[in-house]
């Protein structure tokens, strides 16, 4: 499972020319579900992402999570993300789950986010939708997180 994140000011998605989703202060996470993924590698990437310091301190050091913070969560599901890039001029979906899987995924993902940050801290995009995500980044301030699923677990 990989996972961007970017800290921002404010987020949100739009879906047919309607805000769907939109939070202030916090992180926009794309997520990408890949074929060996599981409830252990959401629980894990969910584990990691809010507990990520990339905000900063009194001294400006990237000291503070999400958690410490107190601030919002947008998910925007990202299938792109699960794309083998290493050669070639084109990018490969093998590694990618199947739009089921995935999506089961990915709202299990959002789920264990709002259980941990609490349901009006936590935003999400439209799986499968046509979105449009803008975005305030903070610094800027992006990282790639990924855990790694265990092919054949379930």
């Amino acid at each position: 499972m990989k996972g961007l994140i970017q800290r921002v000011t404010h987020a949100s998605v739009t879906v047919d020319n309607e805000i769907i989703s939109e939070i202030g202060s916090g992180l926009l996470l794309l997520l990408g579900v890949e074929k060996s993924d599981d409830s252990c590698t959401v629980r894990e990437l969910c584990r990691k992402l809010l507990s990520y310091r990339v905000f900063p301190d009194d001294q400006g050091r990237m000291n503070r999570s999400l958690f410490d913070m107190g601030g919002s969560l947008l998910v925007v599901p990202q299938f792109t993300l699960a794309a083998d890039t290493r050669s070639g001029s084109r990018p490969g979906f093998s590694t990618a789950a199947r739009p089921e899987s995935a999506e089961a995924l990915f709202h299990e993902f959002v789920a264990v986010c709002e259980s941990q940050l609490g349901a009006d801290r936590v935003g999400q995009g439209r799986f499968g939708a046509d979105m449009k995500v803008a975005l305030l980044n903070d610094g800027p301030v992006t990282f790639l997180l990924e855990v790694r699923g265990v092919p054949g677990r379930r």
